[in-house]
């Protein structure tokens, strides 16, 4: 599959009405995804027993879309057959009185995964300028009011990028999912989730009026992945109106990123494997 006909190019203006949601690129069948699927997580575990052992990388990967896009379930089913050990998931709900008082990144910068291990946002600092800006949570928050202008979201997108190049060029590979879903789909998803009593904790009064935004939230979105979009922090459109094609194609950019860097497991030297030979011959004899 060629991954970059999903890549936002760094400086591009994007509109997202003209980018297809339900797109399946040549496959066809579910059953046929869903096996490229299974051999893909493979693959992803045998590059994170590299990527762990070589301690010398980490990977963020970030996910934002509208509600029911199918964020949780893509985690899930993508990267299901990793090592818990080296993989952490963090979901960024309303931020607490403490992080209130700091910058909007510091909640984020804690979370930033360690050399060796991937990290997975559940939503992001990204929220800062999606959320935040389609109801006007700024004017209502802490910053003081000599701080905020016409070019906050304009600054904040520099402080986004600035932060994710540091990020970069201290060892962190970041790359950045938008699912992209339809207005038809998400009603039909909200719907079956209304019609399976399972499910019914998954939708409330607060989503339908989330979904009463949609046009502004598209807008924040164009605006946001346009301005941020960069070689070092790429973003990818996902189409999401088909779970199955979703979770593929996040597989498949997850392992090209991953295999760009070429990793490899330790080298030991010489007398390192001779010494791992007596530690054997030791063992052999008890």
């Amino acid at each position: 599959m060629n991954i970059g006909q999903f890549l936002v190019k760094p400086g591009s203006k994007i509109d997202l009405s003209t980018i297809s949601t339900s797109f399946t690129n040549s496959f066809n069948s579910k059953d046929e995804a869903k096996e490229k699927l299974k051999k893909n997580i493979r693959k992803m575990v045998e590059l994170q027993g590299k990527l762990y052992s070589s301690d010398s990388y980490s990977l963020l990967i970030i996910f934002q879309a509208m509600d029911a896009a199918g964020k949780d379930g893509t985690i899930r089913n993508v990267m299901s057959g990793l090592n818990p050990q080296g993989t952490q998931v963090f979901s960024f709900k309303e931020p607490s009185r403490e992080e209130l008082d700091h910058g909007f990144l510091w909640r984020i910068q804690k979370s930033v995964p360690e050399r060796g291990r991937i990290g997975i946002f559940n939503r992001s600092h990204y929220e800062e300028v999606l959320i935040v800006r389609v109801h006007d949570l700024v004017s209502k928050g802490k910053i003081p009011q000599r701080l905020i202008d016409n070019n906050i979201w304009n600054n904040r997108f520099r402080e986004i990028n600035d932060f994710e190049k540091y990020l970069y060029e201290n060892g962190t590979i970041i790359v950045k999912f938008f699912l992209h879903l339809s207005k038809e789909e998400q009603k039909k998803r909200f719907i079956k989730r209304i019609d399976d009593p399972s499910k019914n904790w998954k939708f409330s009064e607060n989503d339908l009026k989330e979904r009463g935004y949609w046009g502004q939230y598209q807008k924040a979105y164009e605006e946001a992945i346009s301005a941020t979009s960069t070689k070092h922090a790429p973003w990818y459109i996902i189409p999401a109106d088909k779970k199955w094609f979703t979770r593929l194609a996040v597989s498949e950019v997850i392992v090209n990123q991953i295999e760009e860097l070429n990793l490899n497991y330790p080298e030991l030297t010489g007398d390192q494997k001779d010494k791992l030979q007596i530690l054997k011959k030791k063992l052999e004899e008890e």
